[in-house]
């Protein structure tokens, strides 16, 4: 009776010692401009790319300013087209924020951002003060209205979603995963991205790393977080910017007033929200608005999280956590 005890618990040894350590599914590459890495756990192994590519396909298809037959292209050429629900959605949230932050966010800047040369149209940088002055005449979110089965929108308004449709996209592709049954996922663009569950490969929680704002395009990180089930996107001026012949840094971050670069000495700004598309645009919307503004903002948004990397002169930095963003 006892050799065949042992016998048993020999056996149950090898089973468990032969048992697959768990192990997470990655897949990455380019897109946007930028980089997607998309990591989940998926008990049986089965893998997700083609959907992964045709959903950001779609999404291309649909919100692309660079895409000239995409949907959005259309709109803005005044041809017919019948727009698909990502636009629709982006719309609507666009609209949400367009409205909370009393125009701070606005999709139609996208024909100054396109002057100042951040945008589809190369080499534009049409930055002299008449050209300004009148390609904001025709920026204004609320010159734009959605019905139920068309728009109702001047002909010069020009749409640029781009500041919230790559969050937009990080969700759909979190969506699907879920869908599938994935409760533990990472989907990441550029940075920006949807958090669910927790690093089943690691056995830990997802660790997410804040960039430090380097001009020099090297690569470290101000803190280190782990969230969950929420969407995070950092806004920031010291990647992305132009120097224009005489020398001079312009930064991506267009004022919606006056039509010219943002003066902050906010670095980036990262939010935490209940999904990436809005963590994207109030994270666009907060770097133009500066610190203070935005700790008003927050005062009747509980649901947003916000850290702010502040240049105090003289080569130092400052940080600011918000709402409840997390410590190290």
């Amino acid at each position: 009776m006892a050799r065949q005890y042992l016998v048993v618990v020999l056996a149950l040894l090898a089973l468990v010692s032969c048992e697959k350590e768990p192990e997470n599914i990655k897949y990455s590459g380019p897109i946007f401009g930028t980089y997607f890495n998309v990591t989940y756990y998926e008990e049986n192994d089965k893998r997700y790319d083609e959907a992964i590519d045709s959903i950001f396909n779609i999404i291309n298809g649909s919100l692309s300013t660079y895409w000239p037959d995409s949907d959005i292209s259309k709109f803005n050429r005044n041809e017919p087209v019948e727009v698909d629900e990502h636009f629709k959605k982006v719309f609507k949230a666009s609209k949400k924020i367009y409205k909370e932050t009393k125009g701070v966010f606005d999709p139609t800047i996208g024909n100054v951002v396109n002057a100042w040369n951040f945008g589809p149209d190369e080499n534009k940088f049409l930055t002299d003060s008449s050209t300004i002055s009148g390609l904001m005449n025709f920026v204004g979110f609320d010159k734009v209205l959605m019905l139920e089965e068309r728009f109702i929108r001047p002909d010069s308004v020009y749409l640029d979603f781009n500041a919230i449709a790559k969050g937009y996209a990080i969700d759909v592709v979190a969506e699907y995963l879920k869908s599938k049954g994935i409760v533990n996922y990472l989907v990441d663009i550029g940075g920006d991205m949807s958090i669910g569950g927790s690093n089943i490969q690691s056995g830990n929680s997802w660790l997410i790393g804040v960039d430090d704002p380097n001009f020099d395009g090297s690569q470290s990180y101000s803190k280190v977080i782990s969230i969950s089930n929420s969407g995070m996107a950092t806004s920031g001026v010291y990647r992305k910017f132009k120097i224009d012949e005489d020398g001079n840094r312009y930064a991506h971050i267009i004022d919606t007033e006056t039509g010219y670069p943002t003066k902050t000495n906010v670095l980036s700004v990262s939010v935490i929200a209940p999904d990436c598309m809005l963590a994207d645009g109030y994270a666009t919307a907060f770097q133009a608005m500066g610190v203070e503004r935005t700790k008003e903002f927050l005062g009747f948004h509980p649901e947003l999280k916000v850290y702010f990397i502040v240049y105090d002169g003289d080569d130092t930095l400052s940080t600011i956590a918000l709402n409840g963003f997390p410590e190290d």
